[in-house]
């Protein structure tokens, strides 16, 4: 068993305002930790992993194709695979949750230098 704990977890800011850090991953699937802070962008994308997530504090907004969802504490999504996605927090907490993938991935496309 591989146990890691999201507070030791090395968190690395993938765009401005936008934090990940790799949790658990196994063959098939890999866990994320994320946040994004007030006022921060995720940017629209998409990629071949099915991604599944659950919002742990604050608000985000989801961007898709063609809506806008409000995501609070609780509540859990799905991106298909190629489903063109992104994100905004409007709110004045940050906004952090959980994301999986599979199958695993490592940094993002989008990841900006």
């Amino acid at each position: 068993m591989r146990r890691i704990n999201d507070e030791r977890a090395e968190s690395e800011e993938v765009a401005s305002g936008v934090y990940l850090a790799d949790l658990a991953a196994g063959e098939r699937a890999s866990m994320k930790h994320w946040r994004v802070e007030p006022g921060s962008t995720l940017p629209v994308h998409r990629h071949d992993n099915e991604q599944i997530g659950y919002m742990i504090q604050g608000t985000l907004t989801a961007i898709t194709d063609d809506e806008e969802i409000t995501l609070e504490p609780g509540d859990s999504y799905l991106f298909t695979a190629g489903e063109l996605h992104g994100a905004e927090n409007r709110g004045d907490v940050p906004a952090v949750g959980i994301g999986v993938l599979s199958p695993p991935r490592s940094d993002p496309d989008w990841k900006q230098s």
